[in-house]
C-alpha cells in the first residue's frame, strides 16, 4: 500500500479478488474471472473491481506483451488486524471482551477454543513476564 494514503475499507467482492491475489499470487483478469464460481462474473466487472483496488493502493500490475498481471501490494495480516480492530470498534464498543462473549453466547465458540485461547495468552503472559525479570 502506498504509504500516507488513508486506508479504506474493501467490498465483499474487493475483499475476494485480494484474497485470490493472497493465495495464489499474481494474476491476469481472465485468470480470476475462472476462479469464481459459476455464474462468473463478467471479465469487465472483475476488471473494474481490480482498478478500484489498484486506485486504492493496495494493488498493482505489471505489464505483460498486451496484457497486465496484478498483484497484491497490501499485507494481508494488515488487513486482518485491522478489519478485526474495526469490527470490534464498530459494532463491540470497542471492547473485545464484549466481542468474545457475542461468540459464546452465539456459539460460534466453543469452550474447548476458549481454553486454548486462554493457553495462548497464559503462554504469552508468562515469556512476558520471563524477559522482564531477565532484565532487571
Amino acid at each position: 500500500m502506498k504509504a500516507g494514503r488513508k486506508k479504506q475499507l474493501l467490498t465483499e467482492k474487493e475483499t475476494e479478488l485480494m484474497n485470490m491475489l493472497w493465495e495464489r499470487g499474481p494474476l491476469f483478469i481472465r485468470e480470476m474471472v475462472d476462479l469464481f464460481p459459476d455464474p462468473k462474473p463478467h471479465f469487465n466487472t472483475v476488471s473494474t473491481t481490480i482498478r478500484i483496488l489498484e486506485g486504492k493502493g493496495y494493488v498493482g500490475h505489471e505489464v505483460l506483451g498486451n496484457s497486465h498481471r496484478f498483484y497484491a501490494t497490501a499485507n494481508r495480516s494488515e488487513f486482518r488486524s485491522r478489519s478485526l480492530g474495526d469490527v470490534i470498534r464498530n459494532f463491540f464498543g470497542n471492547s473485545y471482551r464484549v466481542a468474545i462473549s457475542s461468540l459464546i453466547e452465539e456459539e460460534k465458540i466453543s469452550v474447548d477454543e476458549v481454553k486454548e485461547i486462554l493457553k495462548i495468552i497464559e503462554q504469552k503472559n508468562s515469556k512476558g513476564n520471563q524477559s522482564n525479570t531477565d532484565n532487571p
